[in-house]
């Protein structure tokens, strides 16, 4: 990733800058910057279960994977390792829960781990959480998909739009 493609992304955080994720590569051969294949699989499974498709395409389909490994790989070092340990310890909570990984987990047993870490409090899963949220509905609203969720039936403005109508102010 180069400078300008950093600064474009940036934080993720202002709408203003919406439009900024869609260049990222939608093609299979596709390969993670940083996470290795069971953490993309991983965060994949998980921003899905975030943002899940539904009449409209959830956090897959808008490939916040792709753009979380490359914001991640870019970003600060300490950041990248606190995702990656909690990756880590999402793996080892569901292991001692159900005996296998996040990922081999049923979709119910899934939700269920996520649910009892959507509560307030400070541990190392409810902190991953929120992060994990955050970022993924970050993303999520800035690619074309999210943002054309967000303007289901003329809701946002289009930026062509934004200026005065009145012909005598032009």
């Amino acid at each position: 990733m180069n400078r300008r493609e950093i600064l474009q992304v940036g934080s993720v955080a202002p709408l203003a800058g919406a439009g900024a994720l869609a260049q990222i590569s939608s093609a299979p051969e596709w390969k993670p910057e940083l996470f290795d294949a069971h953490a993309n699989e991983t965060v994949v499974v998980l921003t899905e279960l975030i943002i899940p498709a539904t009449d409209t395409p959830g956090a897959k389909a808008a490939l916040v994977n792709r753009w979380l490994d490359r914001l991640l790989a870019a970003g600060p070092v300490a950041q990248r390792d606190a995702f990656l340990d909690g990756l880590h310890w999402l793996d080892g909570h569901s292991i001692g829960l159900h005996g296998a990984p996040f990922v081999k987990l049923t979709e119910a047993q899934q939700v269920a781990i996520l649910q009892s870490l959507d509560v307030a409090g400070e541990g190392p899963g409810p902190r991953f959480f929120r992060g994990v949220k955050g970022w993924t509905s970050r993303i999520y609203y800035q690619t074309d998909i999210g943002m054309r969720e967000l303007n289901k039936g003329g809701r946002v403005p289009s930026p062509q739009n934004m200026g005065c109508r009145h012909t005598s102010h032009a």
